[in-house]
């Protein structure tokens, strides 16, 4: 099969034709229909404390269809399309029968320890991580339950409740998403904080209510006071850069709660007094389970698309090494999706 693989050597993506993955036990093969590119694929690719292998395949954000499966596999069947939770694991464990795939011993990730991702014409997972998707969502749509999902288990963490203030830090695809899930909980008004004006469009076409730059003069806290009302009730810090812990405490009001599901690479020198202070609580959350899944699709399945607009870009996968080039400088684009079939 065609795959986009990481050569360690130019820290690029090349193109290489590798041998088409077999379904062990237990197992299911997925046709690749869209897999969306990361940030997290991008810092990999930089060789920060977590890096691709010399001949991985990336790519975690996959939708496709079960074209084969191995004995003993149970709960999909040939031709049904899914969203894919990215793992490869044991599935006998109770992690794996609960649906928390980082709780198994044998946890792998696509895109790491040999375990091939979705830049690529196929790849094998386990059924339990396959959720089906309903009859109205596209394969596009299928590659955005993955974001979806990491924010929206944010949003469960952060107790957000109808007339809530919120503020979102940082206008990626994560952060997008947040946004997404704190208008769908009855926020009474949403605030997103970014370094430019790139993703405004998309941030008020997914339900943000005011974008907010930085401006000489004035502080994020006086932002968001200005933008919502008052402190904010809940801030999802979703930038993953060092600073952001420190400006979501400046921006929450007292008692209030941050949600972390960005992530942040190197190391951050947050400043825990201002904190204490104010009593804050601060949450961090990390992946999703697939009950997570299974609402964000139900969320894009009730009509609720508004997620589409962070949709930049389908390219073919011959295309993907130049569009991940692309999106490693600074650039207008959010989520750009590959099409390997």
């Amino acid at each position: 099969m065609r795959a986009a693989v990481f050569k360690t050597e130019t820290r690029k993506l090349a193109m290489e034709t590798v041998a088409d993955p077999t379904p062990g036990p237990g197992q299911a093969v997925i046709k690749v229909h869209r897999c969306g590119i990361c940030g997290s694929d991008l810092h990999m690719a930089e060789g920060h404390a977590y890096s691709f292998a010399d001949g991985e395949i990336p790519g975690h954000e996959v939708a496709g269809e079960v074209v084969a499966l191995g004995a003993q596999a149970q709960g999909v069947a040939i031709g049904d399309r899914v969203a894919v939770l990215p793992f490869v694991t044991c599935g006998e464990c109770t992690g794996c029968k609960t649906g928390d795939a980082m709780a198994c011993p044998q946890f792998r990730m696509f895109g790491s320890f040999g375990t091939g991702g979705g830049y690529a014409e196929y790849l094998v997972t386990n059924p339990a991580w396959c959720v089906r998707l309903p009859g109205s969502l596209s394969f596009d749509d299928g590659a955005l339950v993955e974001p979806l999902a990491v924010s929206l288990r944010a949003a469960r963490a952060s107790g957000i409740s109808t007339g809530d203030r919120v503020l979102v830090i940082g206008a990626g695809a994560i952060g997008l998403a947040a946004a997404y899930w704190a208008r769908l909980s009855g926020a009474q008004s949403v605030a997103m904080a970014a370094t430019s004006r790139r993703r405004e469009a998309m941030a008020r076409a997914i339900g943000v209510d005011d974008f907010i730059v930085p401006e000489e003069g004035r502080t994020l806290a006086e932002q968001t006071a200005a933008a919502l009302g008052s402190a904010a009730d809940i801030v999802f810090e979703c930038a993953g850069v060092p600073g952001s812990l420190d400006l979501a405490v400046s921006a929450v009001k007292r008692r209030g709660m941050i949600a972390a599901p960005g992530f942040c690479w190197t190391p951050d020198a947050f400043s825990a007094m201002p904190a204490m202070i104010k009593e804050i609580t601060l949450r961090y959350t990390n992946m999703y389970d697939t009950r997570e899944f299974e609402i964000a699709a139900g969320a894009l399945d009730k009509g609720h698309v508004e997620p589409r607009a962070m949709i930049s870009d389908v390219v073919a996968l011959e295309q993907a090494p130049a569009a991940f080039e692309e999106l490693r400088g600074r650039n207008a684009k959010c989520k750009v999706l590959i099409r390997p079939h």
